[in-house]
């Protein structure tokens, strides 16, 4: 009887978990800023996955000896009236004779990469913390939480700049230190959601029947922590790919010639007034980047969060 009972508890919550994710995909198809966030975010994707295609030059050789082109030169777009014995490079050429379009299109593929690697390292500390502080409690929630509350003590650039700098310059340390000074919002985020989840009667009945905490923790509260986290997650990329972008402009992260954008906007920031493209084009696709991922973060907060749901 208790067997069948249990059965029943597990598929009642099965169905209505799946009813859950559907009506929340529902929800997320009717915000508009997700969808133009995830056409951005599509748009980015195939853009990085698909450079050496499009790119119509190497970013990082210089074309000297190649073209008949000098540093620093205007965009060249026949269509829009560059004289066609000219070769045509549509964001122009950067300081060192290289073709600027072809460098921010395999930047892409740096700033996803930093984004996507930096928030996962977070997610799964942050979470592996949060989790084992909520549950537990007692010392193991004070010794975590303060330790949580000493880096959000320090302003989250200026702790990475201190990391890397300790490390050394990279882009490897500058993964590193972003995703380091990201794991207490992720820490806090799950361990509110398990502190609220533990109360609940379903799980003292799987205590009654026998369930270990390892079992509890990751199949009765954990999955109810995924939805901020991945609404948390989507908006902390951007701001990974904003840190990462400064930590290179100052010289920490991605070394030249990587082209990453951060990198090109601090190579040349000099020329802002002389040659305004080169530091035009690597800044509006970081600005691209983070809008796409902001404007799907909102989206999905809209469509998660029951309350704001309920107001509209």
């Amino acid at each position: 009887m208790v067997t069948d009972l249990k059965a029943n508890q597990i598929k009642q919550k099965d169905y209505r978990s799946n009813s859950l994710w559907r009506l929340t995909l529902r929800r997320i198809f009717r915000q508009r800023s997700a969808i133009f966030g995830m056409a951005l975010l599509g748009f980015l994707i195939f853009i990085a996955i698909f450079a050496e295609v499009i790119a119509p030059y190497d970013p990082i050789q210089p074309l000297i000896g190649i073209e008949n082109v000098s540093k620093r030169e205007a965009p060249c777009i026949h269509l829009f009236g560059c004289p066609k014995d000219r070769p045509q490079h549509i964001m122009g050429i950067d300081g060192n004779v290289r073709d600027q379009f072809s460098r921010v299109l395999y930047g892409s593929r740096y700033s996803l990469y930093v984004g996507f690697t930096t928030v996962s390292f977070a997610i799964l500390v942050g979470t592996l913390l949060g989790a084992i502080s909520g549950y537990f409690g007692g010392w193991w929630d004070n010794i975590i939480m303060r330790l949580m509350d000493v880096l959000m003590a320090f302003p989250s650039l200026l702790l990475a700049i201190t990391i890397v700098s300790v490390l050394g310059p990279g882009l490897e340390n500058a993964l590193l230190a972003i995703a380091i000074v990201a794991i207490p919002v992720y820490a806090r985020v799950v361990r509110a959601s398990v502190l609220s989840v533990k109360e609940q009667a379903y799980v003292a009945a799987s205590l009654a029947l026998g369930g270990s905490h390892f079992h509890i923790l990751l199949r009765r509260i954990l999955p109810n922590a995924i939805p901020p986290l991945i609404v948390q997650g989507t908006l902390g990329i951007g701001t990974a790919i904003l840190d990462a972008a400064a930590l290179s402009f100052l010289g920490l992260g991605a070394q030249p010639p990587t082209p990453e954008w951060g990198t090109m906007l601090g190579t040349e920031r000099n020329q802002v007034f002389t040659a305004p493209h080169l530091v035009f084009f690597p800044g509006a696709a970081i600005m691209i980047t983070v809008l796409a991922f902001n404007l799907l973060g909102d989206g999905l907060r809209d469509a998660i969060d029951p309350r704001l749901t309920h107001q509209k």
